[in-house]
């Protein structure tokens, strides 16, 4: 136990870091692609890479108590609020999620209108599939009538604190909907895993990739949205039978070494530790929640040797994939992203520990 606490230690030691450091991989892509034709340099640090990141801080925070962490969040927000924010989509709305749990604590109504604002635009502005669901609109990529399992731990958590936070019960219901549309059309009925997204446009799921880390988008997500709202009771036990379906699926995959591959179904990917730790950490809180069954704690725990093994004497955590968007056309595509240090494996790392510390 106490090694697990220095580790976490190790990691928020050098999250800065980690959140600061040049991606001269998105930098370039933002110079040319950028859909809103706006300042590069307000999406350098405002991304879903660090809106996880800045989430595994909170949750830190909430454990420890320490006010040197909230120091740093509001060191963040302030200084993004110099540079200005960036255009809103899916993926810049991620590092509101840590924001929502700020002004709760300290009643900044900068900080509130912000959120407010941008949860209007979700509702109200933000491009729709059919059906109602939110396409999976990004910085640099309309993603017409596409759906993306990253949609829900991105924006819908964050749709969902500010319906809490606001007591408006439409967003909520709107956040439930969404988590139930991204059900319909992801999760393979066959195995419990879930596809990386699906088109409306010729209705298929790409290359029927069933990606790591986008899996473990869902089992963070589904546990988390139980903390956040009071699901009914219909929700409720629709999407933790979800969860336990892709839960079973999980065990028959694990490798061996107790990671998971970036393709979970394909041995001959890499293994991959941002969705081993967001697999460990999802599934100890839906054991520690009552979820699934206490048995599957040991699958989880039996990831934290490999996962402990990528993080370097510095607080590093190796062996993270890098950003990826929708593989199109085949699986090869995933197993192809490089490996590099990024905000969101610390992150994903910290709360895995956190919640293997418990």
């Amino acid at each position: 136990m106490e090694n697990l606490k220095e580790k976490i230690n190790l990691l928020v030691s050098s999250f800065e870091k980690i959140l600061y450091d040049e991606d001269d991989i998105f930098l370039k892509n933002m110079q040319t692609n950028n859909l809103a034709g706006d300042n590069p340099e307000r999406y350098r640090y405002w991304e879903w890479t660090q809106g996880v990141g800045l989430f595994g801080l909170w949750k830190i925070y909430e454990e420890t108590g320490e006010e040197e962490i909230i120091n740093k969040l509001n060191k963040y927000y302030e200084r993004q609020l110099t540079i200005g924010l960036p255009a809103r989509n899916i993926n810049t709305t991620a590092p509101l999620l840590a924001l929502t749990y700020l002004v709760e604590k300290e009643g900044n109504e900068t900080y509130m209108e912000i959120c407010r604002d941008w949860a209007q635009w979700l509702v109200d502005e933000l491009p729709k599939t059919e059906e109602g669901g939110f396409q999976h609109l990004t910085s640099d990529t309309l993603n017409e009538q596409e759906l993306w399992d990253d949609t829900l731990f991105m924006s819908v958590l964050f749709l969902a604190r500010m319906g809490v936070i606001l007591k408006k019960q439409d967003w909520i219901d709107e956040a439930e909907y969404q988590f139930l549309i991204h059900v319909k059309y992801l999760a393979d009925r066959k195995t419990g895993l879930w596809y990386h997204g699906w088109t409306f446009h010729g209705c298929h799921n790409f290359a029927g990739a069933f990606w790591g880390r986008g899996n473990s988008w869902i089992t963070m997500a589904i546990p988390e949205l139980f903390g956040i709202i009071p699901c009914s009771g219909a929700v409720k036990h629709y999407l933790t039978e979800a969860l336990k379906n892709q839960i079973d699926a999980l065990v028959s995959y694990q490798n061996e070494n107790g990671m998971w591959h970036t393709v979970i179904d394909d041995n001959t990917s890499y293994v991959e530790a941002s969705a081993t730790c967001g697999f460990g950490y999802g599934i100890l809180k839906a054991v520690h929640l009552g979820l699934v069954d206490s048995s599957f704690e040991a699958i989880a725990r039996k990831a934290l040797l490999p996962v402990l093994q990528c993080i370097d004497t510095e607080g590093v955590v190796h062996q993270v994939s890098y950003g990826t968007p929708m593989g199109r056309e085949s699986v090869q595509f995933y197993k192809d992203i490089e490996l590099r240090p990024m905000p969101y494996g610390q992150a994903m790392a910290m709360l895995f520990l956190l919640e293997a510390s418990k």
